[in-house]
Formats: C-alpha cells, sequence, structure tokens
C-alpha cells in the first residue's frame, strides 16, 4: 500500500472510533449514567446545604452566593 491510502484508512479508522464513543456516550445519557451533550450542566446552586454548610453559617443566614 502506498501511505496516502494508509493515511486515508487511519484518518477513516480515527473518525469511526469517535463517532462510536459519541454515540455510546450518548446511548449512556439517555440511560441517565452520564450527563453528555443533550442536556446542560446542573444548577449546582439549587441544591441542598450540605449538613457542615449549615453548621459554620449562624441561624437565619444563608450561605455565600445563594439568594
Amino acid at each position: 500500500m502506498t501511505l496516502r491510502v494508509e493515511i486515508v484508512i487511519a484518518f477513516l479508522f480515527i473518525v469511526v472510533v469517535v463517532l462510536g464513543a459519541d454515540r455510546l456516550m450518548l446511548f449512556l445519557e439517555s440511560r441517565g449514567h452520564v450527563n453528555w451533550r443533550r442536556k446542560g450542566r446542573p444548577d449546582l446552586s439549587e441544591g441542598p446545604v450540605a449538613e457542615l454548610e449549615s453548621l459554620l453559617v449562624p441561624a437565619g443566614r444563608e450561605p455565600a452566593g445563594r439568594s
């Protein structure tokens, strides 16, 4: 084989591997295992306050960054 054919085959192999990995990640995302590309990042400010944080913040005050 010539060098040009080997380069084309290597490039096609890389494209197939990348597209296969993308499809696998989308499948895993549809099952809820990972957050890949179809959904945005979760808003962590809406999550529950950690126990340690609630112990360190005086009563009646919101933790920093929460409004």
